[in-house]
């Protein structure tokens, strides 16, 4: 018996309780990740799950463990998106009428996709902690409450996940999984030091605040949690946004997998060295979310190209006649380099009256070829500067 009621018996009635709804996601092999971290690394995609993350699991959990009578004035929930959505469809698939307060900034796309659902969404105040507040005095109304992580139901629901590692990886002996609220992390690590206490479990925050991890950015584990990430992780890891935008432009253009922020930080750990792999056996980076706001991930691609010299940016003055520009994109086309935008810029930039400057975006294949772009531009006497 774990802390807290996370019996084991509870962890196999949960899996019971979702086993018509709940993928059994895949346990993918990455040759990239393993050779970069030195050591065997696979990927519980975990982002793969129906609504696009593990939180489904816990939501069907709670509404089995309600029973009709619990579920008869419908259920409230408080989410930065995932638990929303999660709550949404399983409440849907179960007949139960559900409402979800979110943050006022919680992302767009995870809001539109919970009301898709049948949700009714209310947005209230600027943190989870004030949405629980609004969804408690809801509850007090008459809807039952579903907690995103501090409920002994849904940690076991999350612990259904470490059941599918036990029977998937083969010489487990390490998990990195993503710590916000610890629903996961403690559901995960009660699941598997049930049967196997020698596997190591490793906790990875997000550092900055705010984090492009949202789905993570809780400030502290609950009373249940708690205790249950203190008995069972050997170590809590704290990782940057720099970090963790690498690990999810790694996972989109070698695993073809698209994760969100908090999904990634347990690979964004392994890739910077503050998480090794295990010495011998296997370890398990758990994705466990893929809601990534498309804007966010668009400008995370553009940082990611920009530093990888795929992406450059220029500014260069020219004469302000006719032709002169024609001239210089001409040069340009010849270095291989592709055009992506061009800006004629006549304010903020100290000019001659018969000078413009002139932005250029341009795509290369490499670092290598954005220096011979520069070389070949400043080779023709312009004077051009990287942004």
């Amino acid at each position: 018996m774990s802390p807290a009621g996370v019996s084991d018996d509870r962890v196999v009635r949960a899996r019971a309780a979702g086993a018509d709804v709940v993928r059994r996601t895949p346990i993918l092999t990455s040759r990239t990740i393993s050779e970069a971290a030195g050591g065997r690394v696979v990927l519980k995609a975990e982002n793969l799950q129906r609504t696009g993350s593990f939180k489904l699991r816990g939501a069907l959990a709670k509404l089995a463990a309600l029973g009709s009578e619990g579920c008869a004035r419908g259920v409230v929930c408080a989410s930065a998106g995932n638990h929303a959505q999660a709550v949404a469809y399983a409440a849907r698939a179960r007949g139960v009428p559900c409402e979800v307060f979110v943050p006022a900034e919680a992302p767009v796309a995870k809001a539109e996709a919970t009301a898709a659902l049948g949700a009714i969404v209310r947005r209230a105040g600027p943190s989870l902690e004030s949405c629980l507040a609004a969804a408690r005095a809801r509850a007090a109304e008459g809807p039952a409450l579903v907690h995103p992580y501090d409920d002994p139901d849904i940690v076991a629901g999350q612990g259904t996940l470490g059941l599918e590692l036990l029977e998937g990886v083969p010489e487990l002996a390490r998990i990195v999984v993503p710590v916000g609220g610890g629903g996961l992390a403690a559901g995960v690590a009660a699941a598997v030091h049930a049967s196997r206490p020698e596997v190591e479990i490793l906790g990875v925050r997000a550092r900055d605040a705010p984090t492009i991890a949202d789905g993570i950015a809780v400030k502290h584990p609950g009373r249940v949690t708690a205790p249950l990430l203190e008995r069972h992780l050997a170590e809590l890891i704290s990782v940057g946004d720099d970090e963790i935008a690498r690990a999810m432009v790694l996972l989109l253009e070698r695993a073809k997998l698209v994760v969100e922020g908090a999904g990634a930080v347990g690979v964004a750990a392994l890739l910077a060295g503050l998480v090794a792999p295990a010495a011998a056996g296997t370890t398990v980076a758990i994705l466990s979310g893929g809601n990534v706001d498309p804007g966010l991930l668009a400008g995370i691609i553009r940082r990611s190209e920009t530093e990888a010299g795929r992406r450059l940016v220029l500014l260069t003055r020219l004469p302000d006649r006719p032709g002169s520009l024609a001239r210089l994109l001409a040069l340009v086309g010849e270095t291989g380099a592709n055009l992506v935008h061009v800006e004629h810029v006549r304010e903020g930039v100290a000019l001659h009256v018969r000078e413009t400057a002139v932005q250029l975006v341009l795509e290369t294949r490499s670092s290598e070829d954005a220096v011979v772009v520069e070389a070949a531009i400043a080779a023709a006497g312009y004077t051009a500067s990287r942004l």
